[in-house]
């Protein structure tokens, strides 16, 4: 990406070497309270400030053994999972059909699917509020499965239809051509080459449901509690060092499902590439 060719001019090479260094300074800027943050998670004492007196591990201990924390993580992680699947069945549907060159009204579809990502999730949680409050959804685990799905939706058909950009649809017609029907052709030619995008965008979805905690805090009853909501919820009421241990977990596993979705990328480019 950065590389130049050998015939680059002194000042294209010195423009070259700005743009790194401007690159590195806004990726620094950008992660520094993480970076910050993380060590503390590992201070002997109740403490958040440098010097650290000492290492210890008591804060992560203290994350497995408090049933508080260990509920709330049980909470996120099947509200994740359920959120995740809905969302990944909604969103590939709704990517297929939108892949079609047919389908009517195809940017206003879109751009509706896609609308959770752009208003600003204090606007959605409100709306979520008064809706759900109709329904009897509020304070219910359910209410805040189907809210964390419309959120995380949006992130499966985007990484399906990006997928679905370099499919060729001339693999479908062969299929039928040589008497598959067409549940037989999306299982053996167009379900293969989507798996990466699917999987990329159920990794997104789940990280969007982890993670948010605006939408919890309108619709869901005091006593459920996810991930996040544990973690504001003490800085409000008691500010523990176990926060940071929680922080720095849940920057360890973004950061892990990232870097799976990069491998994912590549893999959905070379099958493309095969296809082609």
């Amino acid at each position: 990406m950065f590389s130049l060719p050998p015939y680059a001019s002194p000042i294209e090479r010195v423009w070259r070497v700005a743009l790194v260094v401007i690159c590195a300074l806004v990726l620094l800027f950008l992660i520094a309270p993480i970076i910050v943050i993380m060590p503390l998670s590992f201070n002997s004492e109740p403490y958040f400030t440098y010097p650290m007196p000492g290492l210890s591990m008591k804060w992560y201990a203290d994350f497995f053994q408090d049933p508080r924390w260990l509920n709330a993580l049980k909470v996120s992680t099947i509200v994740g999972l359920a959120s995740t699947t809905l969302s990944m069945t909604l969103g590939t549907l709704a990517a297929l059909g939108l892949s079609r060159s047919n389908f009517p009204y195809r940017a206003a579809v879109m751009a509706f699917l896609i609308s959770p990502m752009i208003v600003p999730v204090v606007i959605t949680a409100v709306g979520m509020y008064f809706f759900f409050a109709n329904l009897g959804l509020n304070n219910t685990y359910f209410g805040i499965i189907l809210a964390h799905t419309a959120l995380a939706t949006p992130f499966v058909v985007i990484t399906v239809t990006a997928t679905l950009t370099g499919f060729d649809q001339s693999l479908i017609r062969a299929g039928a051509s040589l008497g598959a029907s067409p549940m037989t052709v999306f299982r053996k030619v167009t379900f293969p080459l989507i798996l990466p995008g699917m999987i990329s965008g159920a990794l997104f979805a789940f990280v969007t449901s982890f993670d948010e905690v605006v939408v919890v805090l309108f619709i869901a009853s005091p006593d459920q509690r996810t991930l996040p909501k544990q973690m504001f919820s003490g800085i409000r009421e008691q500010i523990s060092p176990t926060i940071t241990a929680a922080a720095t977990m849940l920057v360890i596993a973004a950061g892990a499902m990232l870097v799976t979705v990069e491998l994912l990328r590549r893999r959905s480019e070379r099958l493309r590439g095969v296809s082609s």
